[in-house]
């Protein structure tokens, strides 16, 4: 399936989802971050028709970055009147919640809490708005090596793009002609005031993880499971104490 049908496909199921639901969302509520998983998903949410909702959500974010993100926000404005943007700085509540657990800081865990509150802030806005909160996770980061937050980016309603790998994410980014430079950016989570990119977070490209989730004889299919089994947690069931029977 070439990209224009991928495209065509995932929208007709995101509208087909909405359209089953027993109570129907009014809307379809995104977080864009100037990346291309979250561009590429806002896009597809934008094509159904639907009011489409898209927050850009800086937390000590890069300049750069931002950037890109109110770009494609206005880039999505201006090709689809279904599309809302909107702006909510989260920099003052997040250093808030910084100095009320200062004695439990933790680096890792401030950073996976900055997903947690954009998480938090979509679903408000989305019971605002009687809608569902869309993911933008795709095939390696969601199934592969877990690379996102428990109950951040993670916590969504729907994730169109959930079985689409990082490469059909750049193709599909193309056919929908998003812009070059989102296309062309390095991908990162946003999580870090170093700006630290999926790469050197991961130790692994893209292209090299998905080589190695499907050819046993990779040279990085080790380093691609040790970084699975890691971060296996997130993506198994939660663990349930089952009573016994009698």
């Amino acid at each position: 399936m070439d990209a224009s049908k991928k495209a065509i496909f995932i929208k007709d199921w995101i509208l087909n989802y909405v359209n089953s639901m027993p109570k129907k969302a009014e809307s379809l509520v995104i977080g864009i971050s100037g990346g291309i998983d979250s561009s590429v998903s806002s896009t597809l949410s934008a094509m159904t028709g639907l009011k489409t909702i898209v927050l850009s959500m800086p937390i000590k974010q890069k300049d750069t970055q931002h950037d890109l993100s109110l770009r494609h926000q206005e880039w999505l404005k201006k090709n689809f009147k279904n599309v809302e943007g909107i702006t909510v700085e989260l920099d003052s509540l997040f250093s808030t919640f910084e100095k009320t657990l200062k004695n439990f800081d933790s680096l890792h865990g401030m950073a996976n809490s900055r997903a947690r509150l954009r998480m938090t802030t979509l679903y408000q806005v989305a019971a605002a708005n009687n809608g569902i909160v869309v993911g933008t996770g795709n095939k390696v980061e969601d199934f592969g090596v877990g690379f996102y937050t428990k109950y951040g980016d993670g916590g969504v309603d729907i994730s169109p793009i959930a079985d689409c790998s990082k490469t059909e994410v750049w193709e599909l980014g193309k056919e929908l002609k998003i812009l070059k430079e989102i296309i062309e950016a390095d991908p990162t989570d946003g999580l870090w005031d170093d700006g630290r990119t999926d790469e050197g977070q991961l130790g692994l490209s893209y292209n090299e993880i998905e080589e190695a989730m499907t050819n046993e004889n990779s040279p990085n299919r080790e380093k691609y499971l040790n970084v699975r089994k890691t971060n296996l947690h997130k993506m198994e069931p939660i663990p349930v104490c089952k009573m016994p029977k009698s």
